[in-house]
């Protein structure tokens, strides 16, 4: 006697760790292409299964920076921040997001931790220090 009942599929697998970091770095390639939508939302992914990655949540945050999401881009930021406070482009950026938003005094806070904290040209002119 044979067992005429259908064969349900199998239960989808989560993605293994080879596929967020296949996401990542298509998230990568997606910013560069100024995509930063689709950047983020293959970050969603990655960052629901990894909370704790920094990379991708700096990754996230410049993307929805370039995506013209100020409030997420500076959590996302601000995020970063919390677990690196040594981290000077996540400082820069943080500034640019608030100097976007209209808060210049927020802004220039940030710009002069990152210029402390890694004092590249970029950072020192937009820190404006005075003499």
């Amino acid at each position: 006697m044979s067992d005429t009942t259908p064969q349900l599929p199998p239960p989808p697998r989560s993605p293994s760790p080879e596929t967020h970091v296949i996401d990542y770095r298509a998230a990568e390639q997606l910013l560069a292409a100024r995509d930063p939508r689709g950047a983020v939302k293959l970050l969603d992914s990655v960052i629901a299964a990894h909370p704790e990655n920094t990379a991708a949540r700096l990754l996230r945050a410049r993307a929805f920076f370039a995506a013209a999401q100020l409030r997420p881009a500076e959590l996302e930021f601000e995020i970063v921040l919390e677990r690196e406070p040594d981290n000077a482009f996540a400082h820069f950026a943080l500034a640019r997001t608030h100097e976007r938003a209209g808060r210049p005094d927020q802004a220039r806070k940030h710009f002069r931790l990152a210029a402390a904290l890694d004092p590249q040209p970029d950072y020192l002119a937009a820190a404006r220090f005075e003499k």
